[in-house]
C-alpha cells in the first residue's frame, strides 16, 4: 500500500513540474461559467460600438454583431430594460398596455436578411416617431441549429441598439413568445409641440 502512495506522490511531482513550464495556471475559485448575461458595462460597450458603427453610410454596414449568441428556448419569454427605465413603464410594456404603432414579421428570412430588415424597420419607426413596435421573430428551429436562431439573434441584437429602451415577449394575442414589444427611445423632436 505504501508503494501506491509513493507512485501517487511521484506522479503529482511530475505533473507539477510539467505544469510549471506551461501557460496553464491554477484556478483559485469554484464558480462555473453558467452562461450568464453580459454585465451592464459589457452591454454599454456593445451599445457604444453599435452606435458608432451606425454613423457609417455604406449599405453593407450593420450596427449589430453577427457573432455567436446565447440560444434561447422556443417557449422562453424575453425581457430587457435599461436600468433607468421606470418600473411602471416596463410593467405596462409587459402587459401590452402600450399600443404598438408598427410591426415587422421576420418569418422566412435568413439571418442576414432578418438583421437588415430589423435595423431598417427600427430606423424607419424612429423616423416616424413610433414609441412602441412589435417584432414577430417566431420560435421555430431553423437548419441544423437546435434552437430558434432568429429569436436568439433578435434577443441579442435588440440589446445592442442604442434606440431600444426595453423589449419583452408579447401577449398571446400579439404572438406570445414568438414576438416582442420594443420600446424605442424618443428623440428631442418627439417632445416638441407641433
Amino acid at each position: 500500500m505504501t508503494g501506491n502512495r509513493q507512485t501517487d506522490d511521484d506522479d503529482r511531482a511530475a505533473f507539477r513540474e510539467a505544469m510549471q513550464d506551461s501557460d496553464i495556471r491554477p484556478v483559485h475559485h469554484d464558480r462555473a461559467d453558467t452562461g450568464r448575461m453580459p454585465r451592464r458595462s459589457e452591454l454599454r460597450h456593445r451599445r457604444e460600438a453599435a452606435a458608432s458603427n451606425g454613423n457609417t453610410t455604406t449599405a453593407t454596414s450593420s450596427r449589430t454583431s453577427d457573432g455567436r449568441v446565447d440560444p434561447v428556448r422556443p417557449s422562453e419569454a424575453l425581457m430587457f430594460a435599461l436600468s433607468d427605465l421606470p418600473h411602471r413603464t416596463l410593467s405596462q410594456l409587459k402587459r401590452g398596455a402600450i399600443a404598438w404603432q408598427a410591426g415587422l414579421d421576420l418569418h422566412g428570412y435568413d439571418l442576414e436578411r432578418a438583421r437588415a430588415e430589423l435595423e431598417a424597420f427600427l430606423h424607419e419607426a424612429r423616423a416616424n416617431r413610433a414609441r412602441c413596435v412589435l417584432i414577430v421573430h417566431g420560435k421555430a428551429w431553423s437548419g441544423a441549429a437546435r434552437y430558434p436562431v432568429i429569436k436568439s439573434h433578435v434577443n441579442a441584437w435588440l440589446r445592442e441598439l442604442p434606440e431600444v429602451l426595453a423589449f419583452c415577449s408579447a401577449q398571446d394575442r400579439d404572438g406570445g413568445t414568438g414576438a416582442v414589444y420594443v420600446l424605442l427611445r424618443r428623440t428631442r423632436e418627439d417632445y416638441a409641440t407641433p
